[in-house]
């Protein structure tokens, strides 16, 4: 039953979808689910991927709730999956309470008018309607109900903020000696992560290197560009980094971020290839979160290869800049034998990744349960690689706090199997590179 000593959190389905254990993250409160959330959420249990997982586990959850006790009056929720909570089903379509100016028939209203009516109830305990829409938060706040996002998975701006490297000043002799001996020990005021990028500048002479931090020392760098990937010419720091990450079999999860026209997918993807030549793996799977401006994939003509076409243009493009007119060729061939597979995040789950190097495209449009359901589908002797610009976010709903990529990276920071890099500077143009900084 409702308290009146508690409070009051009303979810919309954008939550449900998003976490679908978001329902058991409030103990000691009560949870409301308007009729209309209900609706929407069915009409989603057929997709596939996290969202129709989400949709299912929901359904499954109220219809076991049931045996409980009548959801319109409100059902103490069992503990094993949460503690003094009770979520109770708004079953009121009196929208009479909107203002004018909203329409009635659209869901979004529809939700705001349930939630209204259960605002002007006396009963002393506060409610807070929780959505990732930002346009309901706005409307909730025009009409004087409290309003907030979901913030389970949500980063500080400061845990946003790694960039893979560190900047450090040494005397000459230290730097002779690292050019001698292949290392150095670490200092003890400078704070590095395992596989983070240190560059060293002598503070007596403009000589300068580059090293990893591994095992408690700062090393060379193994993978230099004409070692492997032979046709690959890095133009910067960066691009050595992300060779030395890609080329490491120690490393298992390399994250890349940076502006468009960096070489993210360019460099992941010479990687991928040199490690097919050489035998490391067996094929490269290429994924990523399909995030159309118009509509979705499914209302695309032909199969799964043929609807991903569109959101594949970028791979094509570096497979053109790569092997020039034989990019087609080539590319038809290895897809033919097996040797490069497209795999829509979507259609990830219940599969097994083994001897192969993943790539996931566009990672920071996917949340970071998409990313961990990829992520745990890597199997033995893979490398999996997180492409992606934080600061060019299509989903709605998540934001350069919230996206899975930028969570990926802040878990994982601290971890051996884990390298990350940010390009900072774009390859495209000189036009490009200043579209990006001035515009």
């Amino acid at each position: 039953m409702l308290s009146n000593k508690r409070k009051r959190f009303v979810l919309d389905t954008s939550v449900l979808l998003y976490d679908k254990k978001a329902v058991h993250s409030f103990p000691g409160n009560d949870v409301i689910l308007p009729l209309q959330v209900i609706d929407e959420i069915d009409k989603f249990k057929e997709n596939p991927g996290v969202i129709g997982e989400a949709a299912r586990y929901v359904n499954r959850f109220l219809d076991e709730l049931r045996e409980f006790g009548r959801l319109d009056v409100g059902v103490d929720v069992p503990n094993e999956y949460s503690v003094d909570q009770s979520v109770v089903i708004k079953i009121d379509n009196d929208t009479s309470s909107l203002p004018k100016g909203l329409k009635a028939d659209r869901p979004d209203n529809k939700i705001l008018a349930a939630c209204l009516l259960e605002a002007q109830k006396d009963c002393g305990s506060p409610l807070i309607v929780v959505t990732k829409d930002i346009n309901l938060r706005v409307k909730c706040d025009a009409l004087g109900i409290k309003s907030e996002d979901y913030y389970k998975d949500h980063l500080e701006a400061d845990e946003a903020s790694y960039t893979g490297d560190q900047e450090l000043d040494v005397t000459q002799r230290d730097l002779d000696n690292f050019f001698t001996d292949g290392t150095i020990d670490c200092p003890d005021h400078l704070k590095l992560r395992q596989n983070e990028f240190v560059i060293m500048s002598s503070i007596e002479s403009s000589a300068s290197a580059i090293g990893i931090f591994r095992e408690d020392k700062i090393m060379k760098l193994h993978h230099a560009p004409g070692d492997a990937m032979s046709s690959f010419k890095a133009k910067n720091k960066e691009q050595r980094f992300a060779v030395e990450a890609l080329l490491d079999e120690r490393i298992e999860l390399v994250t890349l971020t940076g502006l468009a026209g960096s070489g993210k997918t360019y460099v992941a993807l010479m990687a991928g290839l040199d490690g097919l030549h050489e035998g490391r793996y067996d094929r490269i799977v290429i994924s990523r979160s399909i995030q159309p401006v118009g509509r979705d994939l499914g209302y695309l003509p032909g199969d799964v290869d043929e609807k991903m076409a569109p959101w594949l243009a970028p791979i094509m493009d570096n497979f053109r800049a790569m092997m020039g007119d034989r990019d087609f060729t080539y590319f038809n061939m290895m897809v033919e034998k097996g040797q490069l597979e497209v795999a829509p995040l979507s259609f990830i789950r219940g599969r097994t990744f083994n001897d192969a190097y993943v790539i996931v495209d566009e990672a920071q449009n996917a949340t970071i349960h998409e990313l961990k359901t990829i992520i745990t589908r890597v199997g033995k002797n893979s490398k999996i690689v997180l492409l992606g610009d934080t600061d060019q976010i299509d989903t709605p709903y998540i934001d350069k706090l919230s996206n899975g990529l930028s969570i990926v990276i802040d878990k994982f920071k601290s971890e051996k199997e884990h390298a990350h890099i940010q390009l900072a500077k774009g390859q495209r143009s000189n036009i490009a590179s200043l579209a990006s900084s001035i515009l």
